[in-house]
């Protein structure tokens, strides 16, 4: 005996899903997120040159709001600031449908692993959506204040320790992330052409060089929320910035200082071959 699937009542959110879901493969959010993934690109290449002039001796505030600050000085700062705020905008919208609809396919582990993985990066990009849009209007905020701010409002709460080392340890974790994910050359796959030849081998090396990079940086923040958490003074924890610039004052600081920004802007050059060969 057949049954009707549309008398179904489970078989409607499926369908229903299964729309949507078609809906959102369209050509117009493939092409935002890929100026998302530029915008990104933007925002580590600064990043990178301004820790470059801090290493010779230069200044500046290497974090992604002294980048944004450079770009809205620019001639066409504003219109740029506007494009990436879209494109990044696109990017969150792309990795919620890959954390609702398209996770829905999956095994249940690798659901699972989907729903924090593209959840977490909803939230980042559309963070740096709205940065991006504070910026063009003329209200940036300053990122390392921010991160004290933020701080210090974990420490005035009931458990204000405990949550900084929280916060320290989703950082950490991260950075371990990229680091291995960069080792591991888990970037491959998130490439659609990925020849065995000599491009594609210069595109690993720069994907390497770059996760690592970006791993170690955010190392570098994590550690400073756990100094902060330690001594209970929310002034510890400074951002990216300020655990570059403190790179300065210890030994060999300078190399490692230099190192990172190189990454960083290989990261970025990853960023912009992952906005034109990245599968989507």
């Amino acid at each position: 005996m057949t049954t009707d699937s549309s008398a179904d009542p489970q078989s409607l959110p499926s369908r229903a899903a299964d729309v949507i879901e078609q809906v959102s493969d369209t050509r117009a959010l493939d092409v935002t997120a890929r100026l998302g993934f530029a915008a990104l690109a933007l925002v580590h290449v600064l990043i990178g040159a301004i820790a470059l002039r801090l290493a010779f001796g230069g200044n500046g505030e290497a974090e992604p709001t002294g980048a944004l600050e450079e770009v809205a000085e620019g001639q066409f700062g504003t219109p740029i600031l506007w494009v990436s705020a879209i494109g990044c905008a696109g990017l969150a919208l792309w990795q919620f449908s890959e954390a609702t609809l398209r996770a829905r396919h999956l095994p249940t582990g690798k659901r699972i692993g989907k729903h924090i993985s593209s959840g977490s990066l909803v939230l980042i990009y559309g963070s740096m959506a709205g940065t991006f849009a504070r910026f063009a209007l003329g209200d940036g905020p300053d990122s390392s204040e921010s991160t004290v701010d933020f701080t210090r409002s974990l420490m005035t709460s009931n458990f204000g320790a405990l949550l900084v080392f929280v916060a320290a340890g989703v950082v950490l974790g991260i950075g371990v992330h990229f680091v291995v994910k960069g080792m591991r050359r888990g970037f491959r796959p998130e490439l659609r052409k990925f020849e065995d030849t000599h491009r594609g081998r210069v595109i690993e090396v720069i994907g390497v060089v770059g996760h690592v990079a970006k791993g170690l940086a955010l190392l570098l923040v994590g550690s400073l929320f756990v100094l902060a958490g330690l001594d209970r003074n929310p002034q510890e924890s400074t951002g990216l910035d300020g655990s570059l610039k403190a790179l300065q004052y210890h030994p060999m600081g300078v190399y490692v200082l230099t190192a990172i920004a190189v990454g960083l802007i290989c990261y970025g050059i990853f960023a912009v071959i992952r906005s034109i060969f990245g599968r989507m």
